[in-house]
């Protein structure tokens, strides 16, 4: 009995310890993505002819008005990841809310980065488990 509490704990630390290194992971991220959507977004409101344009798709979109969202959602992240490594309990919560929109913004991105647009879907998927088990009491154990 005494060695599946030990492994059970062991289990649980091992976990807290991917969760809070994940969580760094999320604000550091989330700050610095935060930082270049909104260089990206006022690249694109400037100027439509800098970003590529790839055939006709179901979802078209505005290079401005995405450019113009971009801004505000970087704004929001920045905002967002520095709330993260405060350790704000409501920080986490608008990170885990950020990553699964920046999933579906990725699911709508497929066609023109078919390989980033997965690679940010796992990485989201991440960050949403880490965010989401976080707790800072069992992470300093």
């Amino acid at each position: 009995m005494a060695q599946s509490q030990r492994s059970e704990r062991s289990q649980r630390t091992t976990g807290g310890i991917l969760a809070s290194g994940g969580v760094a992971f999320a604000g550091v991220l989330m700050l610095v993505y935060g930082i270049l959507a909104i260089l990206q977004g006022i690249s694109a409101i400037a100027a439509d002819d800098v970003w590529a344009r790839v055939g006709s798709y179901v979802y078209e979109i505005n290079i401005t008005g995405w450019g113009w969202a971009l801004v505000v959602l970087g704004a929001v992240a920045a905002v967002t990841g520095a709330g993260i490594l405060r350790d704000s309990r409501p920080a986490r919560a608008v990170g885990i809310a950020l990553a699964a929109i920046s999933v579906v913004v990725q699911f709508l991105l497929l066609p023109y980065v078919p390989v980033w647009a997965v690679i940010m879907i796992a990485i989201d998927v991440f960050v949403i488990w880490a965010l989401a088990v976080y707790e800072p009491s069992r992470a300093r154990l």
